[in-house]
C-alpha cells in the first residue's frame, strides 16, 4: 500500500474475512526484522506499507538465521544446539520447498506509487537470486495518482469503450494513462526539490559564516579583542536606539539609557547629568559608557586572572553562539513554512525569504553580542579554595 491508513483498512477487511496476516508499517517498526524473515513463509500474507529500500530481502520459506537465534536464546547445551540447528535448516529447507513449488513470492500492487522508481522496487522484491516469483498492480481510476494527474479526458475515454463502474479495465491506454500521470508526479516533485535547494542555499550561506566564526574562536586563545569589538557594537547600538542622529540634547532619551546600561552592563552611570553638559554630543556620551565598560572589565580580569577571564570569554561565546544559532535555525524554518503565502500578494516568496532571511540574521547577530556583553558584565567566579 503507499499509506499506513491504507495498510491499516486493508488488514481490517482482512480481518473481517479471518484471513490470518501481519502489516508492516511505521507504527509497527520495532517488529519489522521478525515480519519480513516471516514474510517468506507458505501461506504468509504480510500487508506493507511501501517496501521499497527495507534492506532484508525475504527469504523464501523463512529466514534460516533469524529462527535459529530466536529458537538458542535460551539454551546454554552446546549438543541442543545443534541439534535445534539441525531441526530448524531441515525444516526450512523443505519449507522453502514447498514455496518454490508454489510459485515463489507474490507480489501485489493495491496502487501505483507517485514514483516509477518505487514501483519497480516493488516488483524487484519477488524473484531474487534466482528464486521464482510474480508482482501484480490491481489498480483504480479512483486511486488517488490518477484521480489528481490522470488526463481530464478519462472519462469520455470509459465512455468510448463502452465501460462501466466496477468493470475490470484491460487496455494498453491504461498503462499510457498511468505512465503520464506518474511523469507528471515526479517534474512537480522535481521542481519542488529544485526549489527547496534554493531556499537552502540562503541557510547555507549563513551558516558558513557562522561556521567559519566558530573555527576562528576554537583556534584563537585569546578573543580579548573580539570581545571588545562585541562591547563596542553594542554601545553602538544602544546609543543608536536612545539617542537619534541629529536629534537636541533634549530629545534624548538618557533616562532610558541610563537603565539600559544598568541591566545590560551593571553600571550605574550619570547619563542625564553627562547630557546637561554644554556642547556634549553623542560621540561623546557613546565614549564614556565604553570607557566605564571597559574598565569594569578589566578591574574583574584584575580580580580573577587574565588567563581565568581569557577561558571564560572563550566557554561563553560559543555556548551564546551554538544556542542563538539554534534558535535562529528555528526561526528560518517557521518562516519557510509560511513564506508561500506570500505568491497570493503577487511577491516572489524566494526574494522575500531572502530579504526576510538576512533580516533575522543580523537580529541574531545582534542578539549574540548583546548576550554575550551582558553575561560577561553580569558573571562573577567563585575564588578557588
Amino acid at each position: 500500500t503507499t499509506s499506513i491508513e491504507k495498510s491499516e483498512d486493508l488488514s481490517k477487511q482482512l480481518k473481517k474475512a479471518k484471513v490470518k496476516h501481519n502489516v508492516l508499517n511505521a507504527r509497527y517498526h520495532e517488529q519489522e526484522a521478525n515480519i519480513i524473515a516471516q514474510a517468506g513463509v507458505s501461506g504468509g500474507i504480510t500487508i506493507a506499507t511501501n517496501m521499497a529500500g527495507r534492506g532484508t530481502d525475504i527469504q523464501l520459506g523463512g529466514n534460516v538465521e533469524m529462527q535459529i537465534a530466536q529458537s538458542l536464546a535460551n539454551i546454554d547445551d552446546e549438543t541442543k544446539k545443534i541439534e535445534i540447528t539441525e531441526r530448524i535448516e531441515s525444516d526450512i529447507l523443505t519449507a522453502h520447498g514447498r514455496v518454490v513449488d508454489a510459485g515463489g513470492l507474490y507480489v501485489i500492487g493495491t496502487e501505483r506509487h507517485e514514483s516509477r522508481r518505487i514501483d519497480n522496487q516493488l516488483r524487484g522484491r519477488s524473484g531474487r537470486q534466482g528464486d521464482p516469483g510474480e508482482s501484480k498492480f490491481y489498480l483504480s481510476l479512483e486511486d488517488d495518482l490518477m484521480r489528481i494527474f490522470g488526463s481530464e479526458r478519462m472519462d469520455g475515454m470509459l465512455r468510448k469503450l463502452g465501460l462501466q463502474d466496477g468493470e475490470a479495465i484491460f487496455h494498453p491506454w491504461i498503462n499510457k494513462a498511468l505512465e503520464k500521470a506518474q511523469q507528471k508526479v515526479e517534474a512537480r516533485n522535481f521542481d519542488i526539490r529544485k526549489n527547496l535547494l534554493r531556499f537552502d542555499d540562503v541557510m547555507n550561506d549563513q551558516r558558513k559564516v557562522i561556521y567559519q566564526e566558530r573555527r576562528e574562536i576554537m583556534a584563537s586563545k585569546d578573543i580579548s579583542d573580539v570581545i571588545a569589538d562585541m562591547r563596542d557594537e553594542v554601545i553602538g547600538e544602544l546609543i543608536a536606539r536612545h539617542i537619534p542622529e541629529k536629534a537636541y540634547p533634549e530629545q534624548w532619551e538618557t533616562d532610558a539609557l541610563s537603565r539600559e546600561c544598568q541591566r545590560l552592563f551593571a553600571l550605574h552611570l550619570p547619563v542625564e547629568d553627562w547630557a546637561k553638559e554644554e556642547g556634549i554630543a553623542e560621540t561623546e556620551i557613546k565614549s564614556r559608557i565604553g570607557d566605564s565598560l571597559d574598565r569594569k572589565m578589566a578591574e574583574k580580569a584584575a580580580r580573577y586572572g587574565p588567563e581565568l577571564m581569557r577561558a571564560a570569554e572563550k566557554s561563553l561565546v560559543l555556548q551564546v553562539l551554538d544556542q542563538q544559532w539554534k534558535d535562529h535555525l528555528l526561526h528560518l524554518d517557521h518562516l519557510r513554512q509560511g513564506i508561500g503565502l506570500r505568491a497570493y500578494g503577487q511577491r516572489d516568496p524566494l526574494n522575500e525569504y531572502k530579504s526576510e532571511a538576512f533580516t533575522l540574521f543580523q537580529a541574531m547577530l545582534s542578539q549574540f553580542r548583546e548576550t554575550v556583553t551582558t553575561l560577561l558584565s553580569h558573571v562573577e567566579f567563585q575564588p578557588n579554595a
